[in-house]
């Protein structure tokens, strides 16, 4: 049994690669979530006119990773106070977002970005809402860093590598 959760972290690239690092992710796949026409195109969410954030879907095993810890994992990768900004990307489409489907979630969510609001110096600009829609992004943009291994990435090597083990590792240690 499997469950599925919607993470915005800026480029889609760089969030995707990171988050399939994760022990537990079964699976992930770029697209554009909450927006507001029909099948966006990569071109259409550029402009910032289409409402969309570029997305990460997870899917993942909630027997080898919690929510609270994959979200835990998630904020890492992060600034949580930036809005419409991560590393060198900036635009409403870069956007940080956690989407969900299932409404029994959003206590485990809460709580996560509670905890994360109490210790942040500014603000978090991280929304939290029900996932409205989502649309996978062109095969191009999938698995992109695997295909493109000098590609563009907000995300550092070394937070890369430690996604690898982040979830074997003590959360109150991070």
């Amino acid at each position: 049994m499997t469950k599925e959760i919607y993470l915005a972290g800026g480029c889609f690239w760089g969030a995707e690669h990171y988050l399939k690092q994760i022990r537990g992710v079964v699976k992930t796949e770029t697209g554009y979530a909450n927006g507001n026409i029909s099948h966006p195109t990569y071109r259409e969410v550029y402009t910032d006119s289409t409402g969309y954030a570029e997305t990460v879907h997870v899917v993942y095993d909630p027997d080898v990773l919690a929510l609270e810890r994959l979200v835990q994992i998630y904020f890492m990768a992060i600034d949580p106070t930036s809005l419409n900004k991560q590393g060198g990307d900036e635009g409403t489409r870069y956007r940080t977002g956690i989407y969900y489907e299932d409404p029994a979630d959003l206590p485990v969510i809460r709580q996560v970005f509670d905890s994360v609001a109490a210790r942040a110096k500014a603000p978090l600009a991280v929304e939290v809402k029900p996932l409205k829609n989502f649309y996978r992004a062109e095969d191009c943009h999938q698995d992109y860093l695997d295909k493109n291994p000098q590609g563009y990435c907000h995300i550092s090597k070394a937070l890369m590598d430690y996604a690898r083990t982040a979830n074997s590792q003590d959360p109150d240690k991070d």
